[in-house]
Parts: C-alpha cells; structure tokens; sequence
C-alpha cells in the first residue's frame, strides 16, 4: 500500500532512497501518478490527491502550501514538495492498519452475551433431558424408549444454532461494512 523509495531532496538533488531511512524533516518530491511515501506537509507545489484508499472521499482533495498528506494517497497532477512529519509506526495508514487489527481481536459484546446464552441453554438442554428420560422412566417405559425421548429432546433444545450464528453475523457483516469503508470496533 506503501512506495518503498522515496525522491529524497538534499540542496536542490534528486536521490531515491528507501522510505525507512527517512527522518522526519527531510524533504521529498513527488511526481504526478506516483503514491505519497510518509505523511507530511505541502512546502512546495500545488496538486490534487486521491485520498479515496484511505478516507473513502472519492473526489480528488486540493493540495498547496501547509496542506498535510497522508502517505498512501495518490497524486494525481503536479509535483509536490513534501516535508516528513511522521514515518513508520507513527504514520496514519499504520495507525488504521492497527486499528483493524485489534478490532478483529477483540469480540463484540454481543458475541460475548450470545456466548452466556448458549452455555446457560446448554446446561438447561442437558437437564430437560436428563428429566425426560427419568420421567419416562419412572412411568414404567422401557430404557431405550425413554433414551430415544431424551436424545430427541436434547437434539431440539440444544442451542448450537445460537453458539454458530452470532459469531458468523459479526463476521460477515464486519466484512461488508470494511468492504463499504466503516470500521467497526466493539
């Protein structure tokens, strides 16, 4: 998502470097078509950005003087001058890249509460048949009659539905929202 070199301007010349090796202060150009490297700020040059990876604005975003960018975007016209303001860990795509992560980590209070649900009707499945076959015991039904009835209640009541559903739902739907740009966290 991320150029791995950069044009880096040392007194008026052009030297590609890798992006790590960038420090913050350091000026960079950057040609029409080719990706912002780090998020800086405009100190020369007037363009247009695609942004639309990062902040889901389709329209090209103006850029001129003092305008930060944010690196990962597009430019799309002319050639800006660019001073590094944050690199690595500390740039805004690593940041969002973080924030997906531990969104995915961590579970949802639904899932959580659905997680409750289906151990307390577990436990209630396995007593309404455990009292099944010993009613049908006690009425004086042969044991495989009674544990045909045992197994046929705990088969119906048992919650396995509701243990498998809510997780798939969080999923799926944590999915398509990413796919239409919201990130859900918690």
């Amino acid at each position: 998502m991320m150029p791995s070199n950069a044009h880096h301007l040392v007194n008026g010349h052009i030297h590609d470097m890798p992006v790590n090796q960038l420090r913050i202060g350091d000026l960079i150009m950057v040609k029409p078509g080719e990706k912002i490297p780090v998020d800086g700020k405009v100190t020369e040059g007037e363009s247009y950005l695609d942004e639309s990876m990062l902040t889901g604005e389709s329209k090209p975003v103006r850029k001129g003087i003092n305008s930060k960018v944010i690196g990962g975007s597009v430019n799309s016209n002319g050639s800006l001058t660019v001073e590094v303001t944050s690199t690595g860990k500390d740039s805004y795509l690593s940041k969002v890249v973080k924030l997906v992560e531990d969104a995915k980590k961590v579970k949802s209070k639904t899932q959580n509460f659905a997680d409750r649900a289906a151990k307390i009707l577990t436990y209630v499945a396995l007593g309404g048949g455990v009292t099944t076959l010993a009613v049908w015991l006690l009425l004086g039904y042969p044991f495989v009659f009674a544990l045909e009835r045992m197994v046929t209640v705990m088969v119906i009541s048992c919650p396995h539905a509701l243990g498998l559903a809510v997780p798939l739902v969080v999923a799926i739907s944590t999915s398509i929202s990413a796919k239409k740009g919201l990130l859900i966290r918690n």
